[in-house]
């Protein structure tokens, strides 16, 4: 304990506060609140016996802490809460990577409002609805959104005419004028509604709306209208039907050796309409019902909707307060309990159960993919005869096409797993124009290993060839002096393996996972090779045209290679648009516009000869 923290914990008053617990570099390492800061702060640097291994952890790192005092325990928790999500201690309870999570956006402080998908809750005067896991079932949502109720998509609306999703039915066109504000916020509020889980609602004023507009003669409005219906009725009939009436969340927890998930079930005027799993850190020595705790706090503290009652499967710490505090926060009464019998006790158990079995899905996942990746590399040493695992393997491949553009890349596997950033690329001399991987195999080699120490090199080698380009590798690896890290080559056909030294190839079990990875990585050699290859050839391509037109230097060829990309780009632009590129005159514009005219009807004038000559 240090002196200054000594002298502070003499000075602790007897109110309700948070306390903020700092590293020697003064970094916050712990966030908690009390009822009693004196009492509570105390309790961290007393006798350690019955403290848990992290506790006594977090106390040996302590040599600063502050605290703010508050009127209540309840102000307390909303402070906490705030500093929390501020600071990302490391020793508290938290929901995994909780700032990435994603909310649907109704801009409604917009005259016409969009619905979007966003990650920052913002006081903007839209309605948010979240937090989602999993992304890709957002975007669906929205596009069942979209499909159900046109709505604008678009950023701005200073347009003469509407765009293609008017023509396609998926947006009224608001910025043309096509459709008034009142109609428009009629189809917001059905959003909202319909994003809340109260489709009842939304199908009553969908049939009201067909039904004056029929009577008024509106009838291509009504058909509109009566097919949303249709849409909403079709969702509405997937979603089971759990409780007599109300909102509630329903929230189960499962903990295993992998970590602990929270599984919340959205009920929504009685009806279950999603389900959202949450994965937590930090929780590995805290007890359920603090980690519960935890949980609830962080969770609804940024929550766009809180309901009437949530639904605990334990007890919880604070949960009095943590009550008080939802009530505070919804403007009107919130209920946190714990079912004993009955449907919504059934409910629980369901999402208890949910919860582990994600954990249990995730368990056998990661299961495989160690399978697929540490596993893989075991066996694939096993087979070679390696006395050391091969877990850095860097992998070359050639690529050209009859000589022309030739290349070679190098891959690099880390652990049966792609290290992306340690890839490299090689642009080939010595075969420039005639088709010989066996010179091109030695060159990239000699410009990997020729000067390269011993301790930078792989465990494995592998040449992406038979004997031949194998032999080419182990002349440069073996002459720069590097004896020990073993080479192999891998034939293209049936993936037989060449080792130094033996005459027959070793052969992997069809259905090894040695086979499966040595697969994997020939083919992402070849991949970032062929990549390599066709980006140079666009690029030569592009400069031997440009070669043709008089005033088109080096500088201008790369600045209208930067701007248009491809030939074809160049082709369709205008004498203005050349002229724009930096470094581009009027004359060069005009002589780059006609060299492409005059090419053109020339292909044209050729076509035309060559269907009179036959």
């Amino acid at each position: 304990m240090t002196e200054i923290v000594e002298e502070k914990l003499k000075l602790l008053p007897d109110s309700p506060g948070v306390y903020i617990m700092k590293n020697e570099a003064g970094k916050v390492i712990y966030v908690g609140k009390a009822v009693v800061l004196k009492n509570r702060v105390r309790q961290y640097f007393q006798s350690n016996k019955g403290h848990s291994p992290k506790v006594r952890v977090m106390v040996s790192k302590i040599a600063d802490f502050e605290t703010i005092l508050t009127g209540s325990e309840m102000e307390a928790l909303i402070l906490e809460c705030n500093l929390i999500k501020k600071y990302r201690p490391r020793y508290n309870i938290s929901l995994k990577d909780d700032k990435t999570y994603p909310y649907v956006k109704v801009t409604l402080a917009e005259k016409y409002p969009r619905v979007m998908i966003t990650r920052r809750i913002m006081k903007d005067g839209a309605r948010y609805f979240g937090p989602y896991t999993q992304v890709g079932a957002v975007h669906e949502s929205l596009k069942l959104l979209r499909r159900l109720f046109p709505m604008r998509t678009c950023k701005h609306m200073d347009v003469d005419r509407p765009c293609l999703e008017y023509h396609i039915k998926r947006c009224v066109a608001p910025c043309t004028g096509k459709v008034n504000p009142e109609e428009y916020k009629k189809m917001v509020d059905a959003v909202c509604l319909f994003l809340e889980g109260r489709t009842e609602i939304v199908e009553k004023r969908l049939e009201e709306q067909m039904m004056d507009a029929a009577e008024n003669l509106r009838f291509e409005e009504a058909a509109r209208l009566r097919d949303q219906l249709h849409a909403v009725q079709k969702v509405a009939e997937k979603q089971r039907i759990v409780t007599g009436s109300g909102d509630q969340d329903a929230i189960g927890m499962s903990r295993s050796e992998i970590g602990v998930c929270v599984q919340i079930f959205f009920i929504r005027s009685g009806k279950m309409i999603g389900r959202e799993h949450f994965l937590l850190s930090g929780s590995e020595e805290e007890s359920n019902s603090d980690v519960l705790s935890a949980f609830l706090k962080q969770y609804y503290h940024r929550a766009a909707f809180i309901p009437h009652e949530i639904l605990l499967p334990m007890e919880v710490s604070e949960q009095q307060v943590i009550g008080e505090w939802l009530t505070e926060k919804k403007g009107s009464k919130v209920y946190v309990e714990v079912p004993q019998r009955g449907t919504k006790h059934d409910i629980v158990m369901m999402a208890e159960n949910n919860a582990a079995k994600y954990l249990s899905d995730e368990a056998a996942r990661i299961k495989t993919s160690n399978e697929q990746t540490e596993g893989a590399v075991r066996e694939l040493g096993e087979y070679l005869g390696m006395k050391q695992l091969p877990w850095r393997m860097e992998c070359f491949d050639i690529s050209h096409i009859q000589g022309s553009e030739t290349v070679a890349s190098m891959v690099v596997f880390e652990g049966g797993i792609p290290n992306k950033s340690a890839y490299r690329r090689f642009k080939i001399k010595s075969a420039e124009g005639k088709p010989d991987d066996f010179l091109s195999m030695r060159e990239v080699t000699t410009r990997r290993y020729g000067k390269k120490d011993v301790e930078d090199m792989p465990d494995l080698i592998i040449i992406d060839g038979g004997k031949g380009q194998l032999s080419s590798a182990l002349e440069i690896i073996r002459g720069a002096g590097h004896t020990a890290v073993p080479v192999i080559g891998l034939a293209k056909q049936f993936e037989w393996i060449f080792v130094e030294g033996k005459s027959e190839p070793v052969i992997l079990p069809r259905n090894s996972q040695a086979l499966f990875l040595m697969q994997r990585i020939r083919d992402e050699a070849h991949r970032f090779a062929i990549t390599y290859h066709r980006s140079l050839r666009g690029k030569r391509n592009l400069i031997s045209v440009l070669d043709h037109i008089t005033g088109i230097g080096e500088k201008r060829r790369q600045a209208l290679r930067k701007k248009f990309g491809t030939i074809q780009n160049m082709r369709d632009a205008s004498v203005e648009e050349l002229a724009a590129v930096p470094g581009m005159t009027r004359p060069a514009a005009r002589a780059v516009y006609n060299f492409f005219q005059a090419h053109e009807e020339f292909v044209k004038k050729d076509i035309e000869t060559s269907g009179e000559e036959t």
